[in-house]
């Protein structure tokens, strides 16, 4: 099992914002733009665990040399049950440095969207306070 997703499933967020790069480039399904830097992107995935319930990793695929790692998974958001893919690319320092999420089906898209924009105040607040 990858350290990523041992993290992941563990919900422990230490070992996952020391695994991120200090640019790192996060994706999501809910904005157009990547959010840049390890402290947004730390405190975007500190809030995942609000909006992914059930959250269960169903497949992990590394490529030969270990720098990109793609992760399947189910989730309920909001009571819709959600398929997705986590992509991660590791840079020369074995840190993440692009971190894309994306989420099936539409209806599953749309309350991740608003889910997370409810919460976008806090993970902004908590983002400057780190």
């Amino acid at each position: 099992m990858h350290p990523f997703r041992r993290a992941a499933e563990a919900d422990d967020m230490i070992t996952i914002k020391a695994m991120l790069a200090k640019g790192v480039h996060l994706h999501t399904p809910v904005v157009l733009r990547p959010y840049v830097g390890r402290k947004i992107t730390a405190a975007i995935l500190r809030h995942v665990p609000q909006t992914f319930k059930e959250l269960r990793y169903v497949r992990e695929i590394v490529s030969a040399d270990g720098r990109d790692l793609v992760l399947t998974f189910t989730t309920k958001v909001n009571g819709v049950q959600t398929h997705g893919v986590d992509i991660l690319h590791f840079n020369d320092e074995g840190l993440i440095d692009d971190f894309e999420i994306t989420v099936r089906p539409l209806s599953a898209a749309t309350a991740l969207a608003s889910a997370m924009s409810e919460q976008f105040h806090q993970i902004k607040r908590a983002a400057e306070l780190e």
